[in-house]
């Protein structure tokens, strides 16, 4: 696949998870181990992205600490060209997920209050801005303030130019609201989609005019298991990710669905073929216990599509 210029906007943090040992026991202490590394919507697609080949800068908040000498330590091993805004006096947001023995989550807390401080007037520098003008791709976490996204939809619009989002959780999706009309692609799962359209059904198939008529013109909406969604301006297909034989960790598995399938799409294949991409490298992550797998590859998720089986187109 040819390499790409990749701008990515939004979280790169630490994310700790703990991981209860038998059978969850909701209000008591249960037995667990824990493991911590860098992670975020943004920044585990940028890491995945590199793998794939693609020239990627990463654009993110950071606190002048330990922990973001960990994201910077993570960027520089992943081949990420690290671009961080640092504030010496705060510390690096955090994600930190209890997760039950078969990789479920549980709970989650979000400590990112420092992405606030990413305010639309960042967009202004020279440096942001060179960036912007090099890039194929622009994609960005909904981590952000919701006008910063907005703004910075703005700024990148160009008609040769894929702008991506990640909606990352039910509660931030929503910042994305003022420019849905704007994005190429949004990656979400049901529960993000549920919030953005205030509905609920029980097909996937109903998504896409559902999301279309909340002004979104294209996206995904994955269903864990279950089959996919995938929609652009003119049509629309489903996915049914094949099945896993062990399931080591959900944390990162939407970050490199987004990761693949966009690859797929600055490669020019058609939608069918880039929701399999994306549910190959998806399950390459699934397989790992960290957030951004070591074997993803273009090689590996290649050799991961032909599992994947072919896409079912809806009219």
């Amino acid at each position: 696949m040819k390499k790409r210029e990749i701008a990515v906007f939004g979280g790169a943090h630490i994310d700790r998870r703990g991981r209860i040992s038998g059978v969850t026991a909701p209000g008591a202490s249960n037995p667990g181990s824990w493991f911590e590394e860098a992670g975020g919507g943004g920044f585990n697609a940028a890491r995945n992205l590199s793998r794939l080949g693609h020239s990627v800068r990463m654009i993110s908040p950071r606190g002048g600490d330990a922990a973001g000498e960990t994201v910077a330590a993570a960027a520089a091993a992943a081949g990420v060209i690290d671009c961080p805004f640092t504030f010496l006096d705060r510390k690096t947001p955090s994600y930190t997920a209890i997760l039950e023995n078969d990789g479920n989550l549980v709970i989650a807390l979000a400590d990112m209050e420092l992405y606030r401080l990413f305010s639309p007037r960042r967009l202004q520098q020279r440096a942001i801005r060179e960036i912007l003008a090099a890039s194929d791709l622009v994609l960005m976490d909904a981590n952000l303030p919701e006008e910063t996204l907005t703004a910075l939809v703005g700024v990148a619009t160009r008609d040769d130019r894929i702008i991506a989002g990640i909606a990352v959780s039910p509660a931030k999706v929503t910042r994305f609201r003022k420019c849905l009309g704007e994005l190429s692609f949004l990656f979400m799962n049901e529960a993000e989609a549920r919030a953005l359209t205030g509905t609920d059904v029980a097909e996937a198939a109903n998504w896409p005019s559902l999301l279309r008529e909340a002004g979104l013109t294209g996206g995904v909406v994955t269903r864990g298991g279950r089959a996919a969604v995938a929609f652009d301006r003119s049509e629309a297909c489903l996915v049914v990710p094949p099945a896993l034989p062990a399931l080591a960790d959900v944390t990162g598995a939407g970050d490199a669905l987004a990761s693949g399938f966009l690859t797929a799409r600055l490669s020019g294949l058609d939608l069918g073929g880039c929701l399999r991409h994306g549910i190959a490298a998806a399950g390459i992550t699934l397989r790992s216990p960290f957030a951004v797998s070591e074997e993803l590859s273009s090689s590996s998720l290649e050799q991961a599509v032909a599992l994947v089986p072919a896409p079912q187109m809806l009219s």
